[in-house]
């Protein structure tokens, strides 16, 4: 269940030539008392107001499907959140979770909702590092067959 709408806008991002923000809304669970932050998706800026994106306000309960995310440190490059502001650079998610008066857990959705912002913008890349593993295991391998045959079948004489 969504409480009320307050939309706290996150990083900025870049879609389609577009600049815009992550829209970063507290969420009631419905089954215990406890509010969490999800990130919604991606709008651009010029719907930053959530007046101007009505199809997009969830009322109601919901289901949702969300990759569960970490507290994201400052980079050094990056400028640092002005206390009280609505708007962040990084996902820093204990002064989001204080600011708003939630639990410090963070979500990204996955859906998009009609007229609502872009969910899914969790990008998720796993190293293929199976050739390597390949490698490193079939060298033990040869290594141990090697040694265990010149102690083995070359130690003893043959008959």
């Amino acid at each position: 269940m969504v409480r009320g709408d307050i939309d706290t806008q996150g990083s900025g991002l870049i879609s389609s030539g577009q600049s815009g923000y992550l829209v970063i809304t507290p969420f009631k669970l419905a089954d215990r008392n406890l509010e969490i932050l999800v990130n919604r998706g991606w709008v651009a800026r010029k719907h930053r107001n959530p007046a101007s994106r009505h199809e997009g306000q969830v009322k109601g309960v919901v289901s949702l499907t969300a990759v569960v995310r970490k507290h994201e440190n400052r980079a050094p490059f990056m400028p640092d959140s002005s206390k009280g502001s609505l708007i962040f650079t990084f996902r820093d998610v204990n002064t989001m979770s204080e600011m708003i008066g939630t639990a410090p857990v963070f979500l990204d959705a996955v859906e998009t909702y009609p007229g609502g912002p872009v969910g899914g913008q969790t990008r998720v890349t796993l190293r293929n590092e199976h050739l390597s593993y390949m490698f490193t295991w079939y060298s033990l391998s040869l290594a141990t067959t090697f040694m265990w045959y010149h102690r083995f079948i070359r130690g003893k004489p043959l008959m």
